[in-house]
């Protein structure tokens, strides 16, 4: 029997077909979109501390990545036989298939999402939380859109194996492609020539998708943006109220000062289990102060500083700031109103810089203030180039970070948390991530700051930055410290312990 082609391209006329395939895309396209939603719903659950929250989501997934798609279509199509009211929605073949195949493939959508979110780094939470802002926060503006970037490709395969998974929705009678070709060869028995046109609409419906979905990762994929350097001529130098008078203007930082002390430190102790890390670190700082922090690798200085703004807890001691409470033990938390409320006023830079990849520098340092609903998104945008301009990043504004160099990108830290105008700023070893000649122009941005009364703590290991630059040092070791005087003072005292290090730094 020879192959019927004048058939089979027949078919690909055919008006029923093109009415399944029309059904195919409408149930493909809901189930990828509602399972996406809810992967990312369960995928948090299951990793969220709130334990029966992530057994629930850990069963869910589970149950619904063991269950044959085949039985749960026939099952939720016959569950009006139990429950009678149900009929109202399953009745319909179409949200039969669409509910049961959404409950399938959120579940294994669900652990997509997860490995797209166990991708990014805890370095861009802790910046999150350190510019103030709220877990939920943190996951719509950081967290989810890198992760869905990180997932995109494992997500467009998962819709190539929903488009074909519908196939099985013929078994309740949904009129999709197979069951048309199903309908047709029982009637002329030509089914190699029918299966053949089958199989022509499913592929036209993958690489159609396919192609946009290809189309759409590579337009949200930053690397793949140029972006050049902002000049005079630039629509963003001719906005309202932005000129070089108002950059130069809020390019000036007065912080909020209240109270003796820009922060108190009073008593500090860390452990890691039965390792006890800082052993009673008692500082205070006074208002335009700057004090750098040096000591051995080990000795418990990151700890120390990332104690001050909450991303390390603390197992005994108080933080003050502002003369006001701010941290202490287990009673004033990093969920407390006092935390809360006075984050934003502590800036942080990190040694590992910790932009968020997937924004411009622009907008890596108006997130924070538009966040905060500091000012109008002009008035942050305004904000943010004068603080660009100030560590001489104002040009690279519409770059992104993978684009700068490590200085580059320490510089931008720097003008991110200037943006929020904080009364103290924190440098976690800010130059330890670079390479040596990069060094000096981070340093140099500091040490200006420090020159227009700045409050800061620096942990550092640049020993000649942090005797040049500071008001007072403190040598830390084993979770102690040591010395803590003027760099004059310490220049010249007795400690042999300072000695001995100072000789080998």
């Amino acid at each position: 029997m020879e192959f019927d082609w004048t058939y089979t391209l027949g078919l690909l006329l055919n008006k029923n077909f093109w009415m399944a395939t029309w059904t195919v895309i409408e149930l493909s396209i809901l189930v990828w979109l509602i399972g996406i939603l809810l992967g990312f719903v369960l995928a948090f659950a299951k990793q969220s501390s709130f334990k029966p929250l992530a057994w629930m989501s850990g069963t869910y997934i589970w149950f619904f990545r063991s269950l044959p798609l085949l039985v749960l279509l026939v099952f939720v199509y016959n569950l009006p036989q139990i429950f009678p009211a149900s009929s109202v929605v399953l009745a319909s073949p179409f949200l039969a298939g669409l509910i049961a195949m959404t409950l399938s493939e959120a579940a294994y959508i669900a652990e997509i999402h997860r490995g797209g979110l166990t991708s990014i780094t805890k370095g861009q939470i802790e910046a999150g939380k350190a510019l103030g802002m709220k877990s939920l926060g943190i996951q719509r503006f950081i967290v989810i859109p890198q992760a869905f970037r990180v997932a995109l490709p494992s997500l467009a395969n998962e819709y190539v194996s929903i488009v074909k998974l519908t196939s099985l929705v013929s078994v309740i009678s949904l009129t999709e492609i197979l069951l048309v070709g199903q309908r047709l060869y029982t009637q002329n028995f030509l089914v190699l020539e029918t299966m053949l046109a089958v199989a022509f609409y499913y592929v036209l419906i993958v690489t159609v998708f396919g192609w946009l979905i290809q189309w759409f990762e590579h337009k949200i994929d930053v690397t793949n943006r140029k972006p050049g350097l902002l000049n005079e001529l630039d629509p963003l130098n001719k906005l309202p109220n932005i000129s070089n008078a108002s950059i130069s203007v809020r390019k000036i930082i007065v912080p909020e000062r209240q109270g003796e002390f820009a922060l108190e430190a009073i008593n500090i102790h860390k452990a890691y289990g039965d390792h006890e890390v800082l052993k009673g670190i008692d500082l205070k700082v006074r208002w335009g102060e700057v004090i750098s922090i040096i000591g051995p690798s080990g000795s418990g200085k990151t700890t120390f500083i990332r104690t001050l703004n909450g991303l390390e807890s603390l197992n005994r001691g108080t933080i003050n700031l502002l003369g006001q409470p701010f941290l202490k033990d287990d009673v004033l938390t990093e969920d407390s109103p006092e935390y809360k409320n006075q984050i934003v006023r502590v800036g942080m830079v990190f040694q590992s810089f910790n932009l968020f990849p997937h924004k411009t520098i622009l907008e890596n340092v108006m997130l924070a203030p538009n966040y905060h609903k500091m000012g109008s998104t002009l008035e942050n945008k305004v904000t943010a180039l004068a603080m660009l301009d100030k560590v001489g990043m104002k040009q690279h504004a519409y770059k992104y970070p993978h684009q700068l160099s490590g200085g580059q990108q320490q510089r931008v830290a720097i003008a991110r948390a200037l943006a929020m105008k904080p009364s103290i700023i924190l440098f976690d070893e800010p130059t330890s991530a670079l390479d040596p000649e990069l060094v000096n122009e981070v340093l140099k941005v500091i040490e200006e700051l420090a020159q227009e009364g700045l409050t800061m703590i620096i942990v550092t290991h640049e020993m000649s930055f942090a005797f040049k630059v500071s008001d007072r040092v403190m040598f830390m070791e084993n979770g102690h410290v040591v010395a803590e005087d003027t760099p004059e003072v310490l220049l010249n005292s007795s400690n042999e312990r300072l000695k001995q290090f100072m000789h080998k730094v």
